[in-house]
């Protein structure tokens, strides 16, 4: 059975409709006509206990508002979701026992605390015994690396800083699922890289179901093997990195390093190979462009080395935020 289970999912927001002019904000005050905006929209999908899940789309995607309802903050206009068989939004405070959240804007820790002390809270709030919080605390410092700042105030760490105690402060009760939204935003590169290993290793020996959103593909691409991406509140594509990659960028790159001796000619120029064409040219490189369904990489490069000697050959594969840009730009999947 999935751990997550989303059907049909909706989330409507309504505002009261805006006027302008003289007294315009009196009327909007008063008024009782109200837009409606639809954030998510027919959302369904399930997610299988242990697994790592990406879940993109642009701003506005409705992302955190699914996330939220998933958690039990908001309640759906409709749908039917099941967190580990129990209704979020109906039984709190038993799904808050099994999930962590980590929202990258906001912070669960107390302001003026030190970050030890918001961390015992947080035992005590989740009523860990005292063997239990003491073993799970000694391998979140550890993994997290939180001694150097344990004793100093929330409000004077640094963003990676506080960021490490919030996944801390997340996964000291060990839910079953943790919700990850942005979690390295904002973050520097060493910092995204100890928040990035730290979900692996939570994923892999702890069997942790994580839901992450980001906008840093990177993200991504390290950590998930299925993608979920939405798209003006709906579900446009469920499946694999590789699936969306040879779906909407089956095209890769051959690019050649050809040797000094000897000169670009034509022949190379037309090379007369059904699937793939010269796309640039410039002092003794080629970059060739091809598709992997219609000509064998073996063949292309037999076909390159019989007409020209070479020094070096790659081929350059699709990075995810190049297919998952095109796809934004022109408003969904083909």
């Amino acid at each position: 059975m999935p751990i997550i289970e989303v059907d049909s999912l909706v989330k409507e927001f309504h505002r009261p409709k805006r006027f302008e002019g003289p007294l315009g904000g009196v009327r909007t005050l008063l008024t009782r006509d109200y837009e409606t905006t639809r954030a998510v929209d027919g959302v369904s999908f399930a997610i299988d206990e242990g697994e790592l899940i990406g879940y993109l789309g642009a701003n506005g995607a409705g992302k955190s508002t699914t996330i939220k309802m998933l958690s039990g903050i908001l309640v759906p206009t409709s749908g039917t979701v099941r967190v580990d068989g129990i209704v979020p939004w109906e039984q709190r405070e038993q799904n808050a026992l099994r999930i962590g959240v980590v929202f990258g804007q906001r912070t669960q820790l107390w302001w003026d605390l030190p970050l030890g002390d918001s961390l015992k809270l947080i035992g005590k709030l989740y009523r860990l015994d005292s063997v239990r919080y003491t073993r799970n605390f000694n391998r979140l410092v550890a993994l997290l690396g939180l001694d150097e700042f344990l004793d100093r105030p929330v409000r004077q760490l640094s963003l990676g800083q506080r960021m490490r105690g919030d996944l801390a402060a997340a996964m000291l009760y060990e839910p079953r699922i943790l919700y990850l939204d942005e979690p390295t935003v904002g973050l520097d590169v060493v910092a995204k890289e100890r928040t990035r290993q730290f979900v692996e290793e939570i994923n892999r020996d702890a069997g942790t179901t994580i839901m992450l959103t980001t906008h840093d593909l990177a993200d991504v691409e390290r950590l998930c093997k299925r993608i979920i991406f939405i798209s003006k509140g709906t579900v446009l594509f469920d499946g694999s990195v590789t699936e969306l990659k040879r779906r909407y960028a089956p095209y890769r790159q051959l690019e050649v390093t050809l040797d000094p001796g000897d000169g670009v000619g034509d022949a190379i120029v037309d090379l007369d190979i059904d699937g793939a064409e010269v796309i640039a040219r410039d002092e003794g490189r080629l970059a060739i462009r091809f598709d992997p369904a219609v000509v064998a990489v073996p063949d292309l490069i037999s076909a390159v080395i019989a007409r020209h000697p070479v020094t070096d050959i790659s081929i350059v594969e699709p990075d995810l935020e190049g297919v998952v840009r095109q796809i934004v730009e022109r408003g969904g999947m083909p």
